[in-house]
């Protein structure tokens, strides 16, 4: 496990098949729009550098859009505040060094053309991509994909010929008017799984990211994960550096604890597919929101098992709710089968909700921590080991958990607070 090679792609479409688990209604909104982008930039002739960077645009543009409303909003109209998810998606993007031109791409990717007179926003150039995201973006939300797409495509072509100049560059207008009549390219669309059209793009299809490059990655989604609400906002952060720590004092290799710090970040990716109401309530959870809730570890193993070589970190992420007499969820495994990394993981999740405050309670005191985890060992629901281990170091951990925590609140508020794109960018990863 001291060696990791995940590819970038698969990596980016797992996280992108997350952002759209927020909105059922868009499923495949990333992938339509990547796809669409894709063949826009082929069509005028980009070169395959600026093919890929669009690809990867249109599989994340819209991931500052944090909450359901936003979303639906982005879809049904365009409306007044339409570029600050651009804006927090291209600081979140900016986070990763590699990230930083795209992240350029997906900031202005809302910017109309106006007649020429959109060419800059705040001092700087539009770049072209963005022109082609933005357009790729709105031909796709005109699509009823309950419906037999090509019929409809005399109608969405006249509806964006009839904005072109004020809203659309012209070039991007005539490229999708070209694009019309390939009926691939519209039936790419409303496949399933467009991006499985895309052929093998130099330097990106074989692209792949070292184990920092997905540590760095990772954060980043949290991020998306737990910034959907002031309550969890700090969750993940918490979980990773307390496992990470754990991992290390149970004897794992230094690459396998930044696996534990990835798995971390990622354990609650499922919870993308749970409504804030949910998330937010203010009080106890009724049976029916708590059985809602247990899916999200279900979704977070399927998302990341289409990821090769993620099979280790996903086992540690989705079995944080495992238990070892197998009253867990979702998959009810049972002693051995649960690895000593998930065991770590749940102890971390376990340690890290009870210490932090909820709309219901406040967190709890450190006699009451070292009551709950025993309890749970005792019962067999946690693992008496690593329990062992968090307590004896009660202190360290305790201090940990709420530094990595506290920057994540800094974070959190610096991240909505800081809404422009003048702002300073939040802290980088190289």
């Amino acid at each position: 496990m001291d060696k990791i090679k995940i590819k970038l792609y698969d990596m980016l479409l797992a996280l992108s098949n997350a952002v759209d688990l927020v909105t059922p209604e868009l499923f495949n909104h990333h992938q339509q729009v990547a796809s669409l982008a894709f063949r826009l930039a082929e069509q005028i002739g980009l070169s395959k550098e600026e093919q890929r960077d669009i690809l990867i645009c249109g599989m994340l543009h819209d991931i500052g859009a944090l909450s359901v409303n936003e979303r639906l909003s982005l879809i049904e109209n365009e409306p007044v505040t339409v570029n600050s998810h651009a804006f927090r998606g291209a600081k979140l993007l900016g986070e990763y060094r590699p990230f930083r031109p795209i992240s350029e791409v997906i900031r202005c990717h809302h910017v109309p053309w106006g007649f020429g007179g959109g060419r800059q926003l705040h001092g700087k150039d539009v770049p072209l991509l963005s022109r082609l995201l933005y357009i790729a973006d709105r031909t796709c939300v005109l699509i009823d994909y309950k419906s037999d797409i090509l019929p409809q495509i005399p109608g969405i072509l006249d509806k964006i010929r009839s904005q072109a100049d004020e809203r659309f560059m012209p070039q991007a207008v005539d490229a999708l008017m070209e694009l019309g009549g390939k009926e691939y390219v519209w039936l790419e669309l409303a496949y399933k799984n467009p991006l499985q059209f895309m052929p093998d793009i130099s330097s990106f299809g074989t692209t792949y990211l070292d184990i920092d490059d997905v540590v760095c990655i990772s954060r980043i989604f949290s991020r998306v994960i737990d910034f959907r609400s002031r309550f969890t906002a700090t969750h993940s952060a918490g979980v990773a550096s307390v496992a990470e720590k754990l991992g290390e004092m149970a004897g794992f290799s230094q690459n396998e604890c930044k696996m534990l710090l990835i798995a971390g970040y990622l354990h609650d990716l499922g919870k993308l597919a749970i409504k804030e109401s949910i998330l937010e309530k203010p009080s106890k959870l009724s049976e029916r929101e708590y059985s809602i809730i247990r899916s999200h570890t279900f979704y977070t193993y399927q998302l990341l098992n289409t990821i090769a070589g993620f099979e280790t970190i996903n086992a540690w992420a989705s079995y944080h709710h495992e238990k070892l007499d197998g009253t867990g969820y979702p998959f009810h495994l049972k002693g051995d089968s649960i690895p000593m990394g998930s065991r770590i993981m749940a102890v971390a999740d376990v340690f890290t909700a009870v210490t932090e405050h909820r709309p219901y309670r406040k967190g709890m005191e450190k006699e009451q921590v070292i009551r709950v985890l025993g309890s749970m060992a005792k019962s067999g629901a946690i693992c008496p080991e690593v329990v062992l281990m968090l307590v004896n170091n009660f202190g360290l951990f305790t201090e940990l958990c709420n530094e990595s925590q506290k920057q994540a609140f800094f974070d959190y508020e610096q991240f909505f607070r800081d809404s422009g794109p003048e702002r300073n960018p939040l802290e980088t990863c190289d």
